[in-house]
């Protein structure tokens, strides 16, 4: 720890004030969290969604309700619920703007967001620092008679996914996220009726989110198969052009991990006030999301803040 507190403070961080300093704090302070296992006072400065979606922790956390308006917890045991306030607030208001707008459908099934506290959590690579959360799929019967999401539905290009008998909704026995599913895993089980993607309500959650005060999206992780079917609807309800190209934007199919065509996961973006708090990456920076705050010289602490007279880094003058 005292070598990167060191390097933190030294002339590397005076080379690359924005980048480095704050990234060397969050480092140092989620070795102290690994150390001792949740949030501590030892790192006073950090709070909120420390550190990286998929190496993290949180602290204020909030738990989304086993129900709402237009919305219903996906597991009834053994899910993770807990996120940054912002974030379950805008599932919250999403789910009841569907609901308003597009009236008589199934309310949004809401699967995993974080542990309380953060950290790794079972069936997932990421949702460590309560910017995560997956959302299944709005489905209807073929003839379009509105359905609850009986689990993760793959749907295809097509817009058609096929259920699989006996996965009874929000059992302990669903399966994993397509994240964490193995290879002999997808698709396994006995087939059962077809459901088709409420493409309009799937549409309106997406424009909900992107539209959001309580959150900025950072990515929208599905299929490219689902984005396509998605964006089509949205173009040809000449929608928004601009909302039209941010979802272009924050839709992606994962190059590493399986495709996302059974759920839509949602990344939030670091709010400048939370990337002082020790907010950390994820992804890229759109051109709408709010800069982040710019560190100054004095900002920075060097090498002779800590050792007068001293070069800590043994580094030649800038």
């Amino acid at each position: 720890m005292r070598h990167a507190e060191v390097l933190c403070r030294g002339r590397a961080a005076r080379a690359w004030p924005e980048y480095f300093a704050r990234s060397c704090s969050v480092g140092v302070a989620l070795g102290l969290l690994g150390c001792f296992g949740t949030p501590t006072p030892l790192a006073p400065g950090l709070a909120g969604s420390v550190g990286w979606p998929h190496h993290g922790v949180q602290t204020g956390a909030v738990e989304l309700p086993e129900s709402g308006p237009g919305f219903v917890r996906y597991r009834k045991t053994g899910g993770y619920y807990w996120a940054q306030p912002g974030l379950v607030r805008a599932i919250q208001e999403a789910a009841v703007e569907v609901d308003r707008a597009l009236p008589g459908g199934a309310p949004l099934s809401v699967g995993d967001l974080s542990a309380r506290e953060g950290g790794k959590i079972s069936r997932h690579y990421s949702h460590r620092s309560g910017r995560d959360v997956d959302l299944l799929w709005y489905v209807t019967t073929p003839e379009g008679v509105p359905l609850e999401a009986p689990h993760f539905v793959r749907i295809g290009s097509d817009g058609l996914g096929q259920t699989r008998l006996g996965q009874a909704h929000g059992s302990s026995a669903a399966p994993p996220s397509r994240e964490t599913r193995s290879e002999g895993e997808r698709g396994a089980g006995p087939r059962g009726e077809y459901v088709r993607l409420d493409v309009a309500r799937q549409w309106r959650l997406i424009r909900s989110l992107l539209r959001s005060t309580q959150i900025e999206v950072q990515w929208l992780f599905a299929s490219s198969a689902v984005e396509a079917l998605l964006i089509q609807h949205a173009l040809a309800a000449g929608d928004d052009a601009e909302l039209i190209w941010r979802a272009e934007n924050a839709l992606l199919e994962p190059a590493d991990s399986l495709p996302h065509d059974d759920h839509l996961h949602v990344r939030v973006a670091c709010s400048p006030d939370a990337a002082v708090q020790g907010c950390e990456g994820g992804g890229v920076s759109w051109a709408w999301l709010p800069s982040p705050p710019m560190l100054t010289e004095q900002d920075v602490l060097t090498d002779n803040d800590v050792l007068p007279g001293s070069d800590v880094l043994g580094l030649e003058p800038l």
